[in-house]
């Protein structure tokens, strides 16, 4: 049941988003009591099982992350841990790790952030997908603790190391770090350091590809780029295109980063007015927050 409830996980996710998504993961919690036991008392069940209910915790973790449940995400993360060292999969724990380190640095704990990111490694060298994602983690992290050249030399690291290429030593889950998540990882850090002219081009790259719905994120994180650039009249055309699909966009994340732009521009003296007539229709656009928050 597991690993079905998995694949049925994955692919909402993938295709309509963490917010179509919760109602599996409650029906889920709801059927598979181990979701709700003290991982110690599973240990009598076997690897195999044991390792499937790591993996099912560390997607649920996920889409509670994206969809903004993120105290309730932290402690599926901790369960998916616990389940992966209980049965010695080593991979799914790495990647729960990752997951937790990415919620760390999107709410406000970056130092928390490096540190998770930093316990990945291991005795061996990581393959080169893995070791690209650790770089990206470390990045964010350390633009947001206010570095400037080491987040630029972490990125340009993990270029190098996804150039290397897929190695018969990546985990299966590896599968998503592909060109396009790189990019837009790329131009996210570096409008973390407010290098909008070298951040926009590479997030709009990575917001027009063709891809997965939780890549709407990069979309939200242009918008975020151009207001503050000052791009009006771009941040206004990407809005027109934006606002009559925003309330399909199943990212709690993604319709909280668009909120705060749009109320960024609405609030910004010499916002152009038709600019901020723009923002005020996307603010209107957005899903309206249903039970979202720390929870």
């Amino acid at each position: 049941m597991a690993v079905r409830t998995v694949e049925r996980l994955v692919a909402l996710d993938a295709t309509s988003g963490t917010t179509s998504a919760m109602p599996a993961v409650r029906e889920a919690v709801r059927r598979i009591p181990e979701l709700s036991t003290d991982p110690r008392t599973l240990r009598p069940q076997g690897g195999d099982r044991l390792a499937a209910l790591a993996e099912l915790c560390e997607v649920i973790g996920w889409i509670l992350f994206d969809a903004g449940r993120y105290r309730a995400a932290h402690r599926m993360n901790a369960r998916a841990l616990a389940l992966a060292q209980l049965c010695g999969d080593r991979w799914t724990a790495r990647f729960v790790l990752l997951n937790d380190s990415m919620l760390k640095a999107h709410t406000g704990a970056p130092r928390t952030a490096l540190e998770t990111a930093a316990r990945v490694g291991g005795a061996r060298a990581l393959p080169a997908r893995v070791s690209t994602l650790v770089l990206i983690r470390q990045a964010h992290a350390i633009a947001l603790l206010g570095g400037d050249r080491e987040p630029r030399d972490l990125m340009a690291r993990a270029r190098n190391r996804f150039l290397d290429g897929v190695s018969r030593h990546d985990p299966p889950w590896a599968w998503w770090i592909d060109q396009n998540e790189l990019l837009g990882h790329q131009g996210w850090v570096l409008a973390r350091l407010r290098q909008w002219d070298q951040a926009i081009p590479l997030l709009h790259e990575a917001a027009t590809a063709p891809g997965p719905s939780y890549r709407n994120l990069f979309t939200a994180q242009l918008l975020s780029a151009l207001a503050r650039a000052g791009a009006w009249r771009e941040a206004q055309d990407l809005i027109a295109e934006l606002a009559p699909r925003a309330a399909r966009i199943g990212s709690v994340r993604t319709t909280q980063t668009l909120g705060r732009t749009a109320s960024h521009l609405l609030g910004k003296p010499g916002t152009p007015a038709p600019l901020r007539e723009a923002a005020a229709f996307l603010l209107e656009s957005l899903p309206a927050p249903e039970g979202t928050g720390p929870s």
